[in-house]
C-alpha cells in the first residue's frame, strides 16, 4: 500500500492430509481467509509454493485454475452465494452443467444431495423463500454435488444461530467423512474449531499453534516460540 509493505502471510509451513478435517482458526485480520484463498488458488503468493495433489497451484493460469477447481474443489461461503432466480434444485445442479453432465443425471444428483441435507421438500423453492439455515444447506449441497476432493468453508456458520450452526456443521463434517474428503474450515469461533481433527491457529500472518484432536483432548504438534 503506497510505500508501505504489508505482509498478510509470513512463514507458513503446513501440510494437510487427505481426508483431514482442518480448521484455520484466528481472530479477524489474522490472515486465515488469505491463507484459504491461497490454498484454493483464488490468490497467488508473492513467494513460496502451494501444492495440491502434487500440482503447483501457484503456477497455474486462470484458465487452468478454473479447470482445477472444477475437478477437485468445492466452496461453502458465509454469504451463501446462491443465484436468486434459480430454485434450490437448479442452484445445486449448476456446477454439474460445467462438467457436461446430462440434465437428467444433474437433477438426480442434485435431488439426492438436497435430500441428504434435509431439503427434499424444498426442491422448487428459490432462496428468498427459504431461511438462512436452509439457504446454507443449499450451498452445502451445491459444494458437495460433484464430490470434490477438497472442500473449503469460509466462516460457513457466521450468519446462523446456535442451533442451526450445530446442524450445519454436523452435515458438513458427516458428508466429508463419508466420502473421505478433505475439509478446510476458516473460523474465529472455538465451537467450530472443535469439529476439526486439526486446529491451525493463525496470528499476525503466521502459524501460532497446531493442535491435533485426540481421545483425551488435544495434542500440541507445534507452538510458536516466544
Amino acid at each position: 500500500m503506497g510505500k508501505e509493505k504489508i505482509v498478510a502471510l509470513g512463514h507458513i509451513d503446513l501440510e494437510i492430509e487427505r481426508g483431514e478435517i482442518c480448521c484455520l482458526f484466528g481472530t479477524s485480520g489474522s490472515g486465515k481467509s488469505t491463507l484459504l484463498n491461497m490454498l484454493a488458488g483464488l490468490e497467488k503468493p508473492t513467494k513460496g509454493i502451494v501444492k495440491i495433489k502434487n500440482i503447483h497451484v501457484e503456477k497455474l493460469d486462470e484458465a487452468e485454475l478454473a479447470v482445477f477447481r472444477q475437478k477437485y474443489i468445492g466452496f461453502v461461503f458465509q454469504s451463501y452465494n446462491l443465484i436468486p432466480s434459480l430454485t434450490a434444485l437448479e442452484n445445486v445442479a449448476l456446477p454439474l452443467i460445467f462438467q457436461g453432465v446430462p440434465k437428467k443425471e444433474r437433477e438426480k444428483r442434485a435431488k439426492e444431495m438436497l435430500e441428504a441435507v434435509g431439503l427434499g421438500t424444498r426442491l422448487k423453492h428459490k432462496p428468498k423463500e427459504m431461511s438462512g439455515g436452509q439457504q446454507q444447506r443449499v450451498s452445502i449441497a451445491r459444494a458437495f454435488v460433484n464430490r470434490p476432493k477438497i472442500l473449503f468453508a469460509d466462516e460457513p456458520t457466521g450468519n446462523l444461530d446456535t442451533q442451526t450452526t450445530i446442524e450445519v456443521m454436523g452435515i458438513i463434517t458427516q458428508i466429508a467423512k463419508e466420502y473421505n474428503q478433505t475439509l478446510i474450515i476458516v473460523s474465529h469461533d472455538p465451537e467450530i474449531a472443535n469439529y476439526a481433527h486439526k486446529i491451525i491457529t493463525i496470528r499476525d500472518g503466521n502459524i501460532y499453534k497446531i493442535e491435533k484432536k485426540t481421545e483425551g483432548g488435544k495434542e500440541v504438534l507445534y507452538e510458536e516460540q516466544k
